[in-house]
């Protein structure tokens, strides 16, 4: 016979969903505008993103960039809640305090302000070669 504290345990575990565990960052991001990808992996104590410039489209507006190709732009960020990252961030030329954000297994937010003032927000979608 089930007790009132384990009939309602019981019942709890079948009515709440199991929550997914958030698949690794670990992989190639490409912005939104498809013009860029990043390379991310954890590093330090496993609990820190790292990650750097690896790619750029063609576009004449990205001659300017290609001196931060192969450069960190991530260093060693530190969790700041479930997929969630906070630090410093150097994009391209610039060095921004960031924060980015694993939404799901495919999709990141990378925001990053300067001087706290002139902030960006870019969607970042994991790059399937």
């Amino acid at each position: 016979m089930f007790s009132i504290p384990r009939l309602f345990a019981a019942l709890v575990l079948a009515i709440v969903p199991a929550v997914p565990a958030m698949a690794s960052p670990d992989g190639i991001w490409e912005l939104e505008t498809r013009d860029t990808r990043f390379s991310l992996e954890m590093c330090g104590d496993g609990t820190r993103l790292c990650g750097e410039l690896v790619w750029l489209s063609d576009a004449d507006y990205n001659e300017q960039y290609k001196p931060y190709l192969n450069r960190p732009m991530a260093d060693a960020l530190a969790p700041s809640g479930p997929g969630q990252w906070k630090g410093t961030l150097h994009l391209f030329g610039h060095k921004l305090s960031g924060t980015i954000t694993q939404r799901s297994e495919n999709q990141m937010t990378l925001s990053g302000c300067a001087f706290l003032v002139v902030c960006k927000t870019y969607q970042m979608y994991r790059h399937a070669p």
